[in-house]
């Protein structure tokens, strides 16, 4: 018995160990390349999800609305569209409307976006400081953002009413004669600038104050040791190290003021439902847009009109980046 169970592991020992299976090779093949296909398809598949939703809701209207400013459509048929070419833009063109409508954008842009960041840096600048209650302060700049654009162009427009409105009534009682605010173009243009200086102000700020606590606090030391004032270590230190995100919210700025519409439409909005005053002394071209589309019943001119904003805008980027790159060459 001791013999046989002696000859049977010799002949194992003989036979050496068993052999592999191909499919366990193959099964570690097949390992690598999941791995493989892990690592190099894994951030594709993140970030799909949004690429999806931009051509779904972003790129795909682009593309149509483009396509529909080359016809004649109206917005009671829809399905009926005819070829115009390029004759939709020759028309905008020559329409004083648009021109107008495109230096109303344009001066009230400058004159709510200027101040804007102006107060916003200097808001910032005081809330890096440490005061007392700062997180209130924080969250109240906020919250004018949280309000609803009907809510606030109401309100200011109630405040800036002719006969019964706060504005003309502190006026007077200086000395000065009330203000038809709606009927005359830069009156106008300031109240509407108000509402959105009031509205965003606190948000860009936030965003400035993000960005000072990011500097480096020896920067500041050592401009401090140099005997920089307050004054000097602001326009020394704190600018330069928030000039990107200063160029963003002006980007950003740029890109709301050409889409302005809910504040002026509020503003003017009349009994007859005239958009941009009875003279037009404010309209934008988003008031311009929305005339052509949902009075006029022209489809085709309003989304002309939208493809010259969204041309505007490339136009303000392409200067934006040729700027940058002159004051980065320039010594």
């Amino acid at each position: 018995m001791a013999t046989s169970t002696t000859n049977a592991l010799a002949g194992e020992e003989r036979a050496g160990p068993p052999a592999k299976s191909p499919d366990g090779k193959s099964g570690r093949k097949r390992g690598a390349l999941l791995h493989r296909i892990d690592l190099k398809g894994a951030p594709y598949a993140f970030v799909a999800p949004f690429f999806v939703v931009f051509a779904a809701f972003s790129f795909y209207p682009l593309i149509y609305t483009a396509w529909i400013s080359l016809h004649h459509v109206e917005l009671a048929t829809l399905d009926s569209m005819q070829w115009v070419a390029f004759d939709n833009y020759v028309d905008l063109f020559k329409d004083s409307r648009f021109w107008n409508a495109l230096r109303n954008t344009i001066t009230i842009g400058v004159i709510s976006t200027v101040p804007q960041l102006l107060m916003a840096l200097g808001m910032a600048h005081l809330l890096n400081y440490r005061m007392r209650a700062s997180l209130f302060f924080r969250v109240a700049s906020l919250v004018p953002y949280a309000t609803s654009v009907g809510a606030a162009a109401l309100v200011f427009t109630m405040l800036f009413e002719r006969d019964f409105g706060m504005i003309n009534w502190v006026l007077g009682w200086v000395g000065i004669d009330p203000l038809d605010w709606e009927a005359n173009k830069w009156p106008a243009q300031v109240a509407i600038s108000t509402i959105v200086i009031w509205r965003w102000t606190g948000y860009n700020a936030l965003l400035y104050l993000a960005a000072m606590q990011a500097i480096p606090a020896d920067r500041y030391e050592a401009a401090s040791i140099d005997g920089a004032s307050r004054w000097k270590q602001f326009t020394h230190v704190t600018v330069p190290g928030i000039r990107s995100t200063i160029v963003f919210t002006i980007v950003l700025s740029t890109i709301g003021a050409t889409q302005l519409f809910g504040e002026p439409l509020i503003f003017g909005q009349g009994p007859n439902g005239v958009t941009g005053g009875a003279d037009n002394q404010y309209q934008t071209l988003g008031l311009l847009l929305y005339e052509e589309g949902w009075k006029n019943y022209q489809m085709g001119r309003a989304a002309t009109v939208a493809w010259a904003m969204f041309l505007l805008l490339i136009l303000v980027f392409v200067a934006q980046r040729l700027i940058s790159r002159l004051r980065s060459r320039t010594p």
